[in-house]
């Protein structure tokens, strides 16, 4: 892997965050198509639209692992394990998918805070600004959500 074990850490959670940022792509893209009724239709549009963005992570991570001298994985090495965010069996559940979301939003927030302090310690200041960009987004997505929480729990 890397030069030493800071780099080593930082390759870790770089992979770690490019493996959610496929998973999340993945959940969106699914949640996106299969969820059915009037009340669906602003979670869903924002659902595909947030796909891109993802993807455009889970490719920056990917520029950067490689930069570190890390390995990319491909779909054989990813371990994915979003449970609350899988299509649900009733696809009116809208309020499911929400906090499936939330939950994956505020799982990679924590990932990308835990790489920026890895990244201070090493001096990888490439790297923190990178995940610091990421973080900003994760961030909106999840205050997004967290209203469309609030409105929808009102009903």
């Amino acid at each position: 892997m890397g030069k030493d074990k800071k780099e080593d850490k930082i390759l870790e959670r770089l992979t770690l965050a490019f493996t959610m940022e496929l998973e999340t792509v993945i959940n969106y893209l699914s949640n996106s198509t299969m969820l059915d009724g009037v009340r669906a239709e602003e979670i869903k549009t924002n659902l595909a639209a947030d796909v891109a963005e993802e993807l455009l992570h889970a490719t920056q991570l990917a520029k950067r692992i490689k930069q570190l001298g890390g390995r990319v994985p491909g779909s054989l090495d990813l371990d994915f394990n979003q449970k609350a965010l899988q299509p649900p069996k009733d696809t009116t559940d809208v309020m499911g998918v929400i906090k499936g979301v939330i939950g994956a939003e505020e799982n990679a927030i924590a990932n990308y805070k835990a790489c920026i302090r890895e990244c201070n310690d090493a001096e990888d200041y490439v790297t923190q600004d990178l995940c610091i960009r990421l973080l900003t987004d994760e961030e909106a997505h999840l205050i997004q959500f967290r209203g469309f929480l609030k409105e929808y729990e009102k009903k």
